[in-house]
């Protein structure tokens, strides 16, 4: 596995740490491919971070449960970062094994692949053993954290407690975990599937000063950056939802085409002039 060319390893991460220290919240959008990264770019993103749905969707099969191989995943991120100019983090699911050596390898070999950041989560993959115990996602998240150390630039790790889209509406325990994984070290602390106000609230004041990653874009949750950063977000990711709007536009124009023969689905299109000229673009659009 080589990095890819552009701009330094060194100077991506440092670019992709300090947006975490400066003043505001940001919004790191995950593409899916080459395509959708360097569109996000020339929009005027400073960061990406890889999205495991819309990876495993792209390759034909469904997301998780360990459906995307590790190689898959930095494949994926090496086209994306090859694509652009901008730092990119990576979705690293469990670190793909239960050893927090696996998930220590994952890190290094995330680092090599020439990624400035990632992701490490306590699920499983497992459907009737979805969460890991609390000491083996501390520990695995620590062996996370010893790997990022140990590189001579930042590795911006995130960590993940997956309590609340697993099933289990315990925010108590996933509180713990997050206060347990900033303590371990994590550089920035996520708890998807977080509905309410009080509920961001309450992780923001648990893991502070630490960032908290926040996810948008899902059905009825229509939370503005102004109200996120109000409460103490520093950065809000997509997740899937920039695949699934795409996907919803595809599939809304082949229903027309099978239910009623017609097509005008093609006047909401992007022209395909335009589309053409954004992939001849060196720089952000006006």
């Amino acid at each position: 596995m080589t990095t890819p060319a552009g701009p330094s390893l060194k100077a991506r991460a440092e670019a992709f740490s300090s947006l975490h220290q400066r003043k505001g919240i940001f919004v790191v959008p995950n593409p899916w491919d080459a395509g959708s990264a360097r569109v996000l770019e020339l929009l005027g993103f400073k960061a990406l971070a890889t999205t495991s749905a819309g990876l495993a969707w792209s390759l034909g099969k469904p997301d998780g449960y360990a459906s995307v191989t590790r190689a898959e995943t930095l494949q994926n991120a090496q086209s994306i970062i090859a694509a652009t100019s901008l730092p990119v983090s990576a979705d690293l699911e469990n670190g793909y094994g239960d050893d927090p050596a696996i998930c220590s390898e994952t890190i290094l070999l995330a680092a090599k692949a020439g990624l400035s950041g990632g992701s490490i989560e306590d699920a499983t993959g497992r459907a009737g053993d979805p969460i890991y115990p609390f000491e083996q996602a501390v520990a695995r998240v620590k062996a996370a954290v010893a790997a990022a150390r140990s590189l001579p630039h930042p590795f911006t790790l995130t960590a993940r407690a997956e309590n609340l889209i697993h099933g289990i509406p315990d925010l108590t325990d996933t509180v713990r975990r997050l206060e347990a994984f900033a303590d371990a070290g994590a550089d920035v602390l996520y708890a998807p599937g977080l509905r309410t106000r009080e509920e961001i609230e309450t992780i923001v004041k648990a893991v502070a000063p630490r960032p908290v990653n926040v996810v948008m874009g899902f059905s009825g949750n229509s939370f503005s950056l102004n109200e996120l950063e109000d409460w103490g977000v520093k950065r809000v990711s997509l997740g899937s939802s920039l695949a699934r709007a795409a996907y919803g536009a595809f599939f809304r124009a082949v229903e027309e085409i099978l239910q009623t023969g017609t097509f005008t689905y093609s006047n909401e299109e992007k022209p395909y002039t335009d589309i053409n000229k954004l992939f001849n673009t060196n720089g952000p659009t006006p």
